[in-house]
C-alpha cells in the first residue's frame, strides 16, 4: 500500500523541494502539480483553506513582504479574488492525503495524517494522463 499525495507547488521552490523529499523519505508517492498554473476555480481553492484568511497567504510574496497586501485586513472574498488572480500569493504547498486538503505544510499535522491513512494507488490510465511520450520513428 502507498500514501498518495497530490501535492500543489511552486516549481523550483526549494521550500517545496525539501517537503516533498520528506514525504517520500515517508513513504509517499506525489503527484505533482504546478499551483501557478493550478486550473482550480474558487470554490475548489477555498477547500483547502482554514478559518483564517491571513494564514492563506504566503508570508514570502512578495506583495505580501513589502506591505502592499495586508492579509489580515481582508475579507474572505477580497482574499480569494486576489489568490486566483496572483497565486503566488498563495500559501504552500497544497496538498490532498485522501479525503484532507491542507494548505501549507505543518509537519506535525501532515505527519498525523500520514499515520492514519493509507490507500492503494489508485489504478491512471497513462493515455488519458498523457504519460506515454510519442516514440520516434
Amino acid at each position: 500500500m502507498a500514501k498518495l499525495v497530490i501535492f500543489y507547488e511552486k516549481p523550483f521552490c526549494a521550500a517545496n523541494a525539501k517537503q516533498k523529499k520528506i514525504l517520500r523519505s515517508s513513504g509517499c508517492t506525489l503527484i505533482e502539480r504546478n499551483l501557478l498554473e493550478h486550473a482550480l476555480n474558487a470554490d475548489e481553492l477555498r477547500s483547502f483553506m482554514g478559518e483564517r484568511v491571513d494564514e492563506w497567504f504566503n508570508p514570502a510574496a512578495p506583495a505580501i513582504k513589502n506591505g502592499l497586501i495586508a492579509p489580515d485586513k481582508l475579507t474572505e472574498t477580497e482574499a480569494m479574488t486576489l489568490l486566483m488572480r496572483d497565486p503566488i500569493l498563495i500559501r504552500r504547498p497544497l496538498m490532498i492525503i485522501g479525503a484532507e486538503k491542507l494548505c501549507g505544510f505543518d509537519a506535525i499535522k501532515v505527519s498525523e495524517i500520514l499515520d492514519r491513512y493509507v490507500e492503494a494507488m489508485p489504478k491512471i490510465n497513462c493515455m488519458e494522463k498523457g504519460c506515454l511520450e510519442k516514440r520516434a520513428e
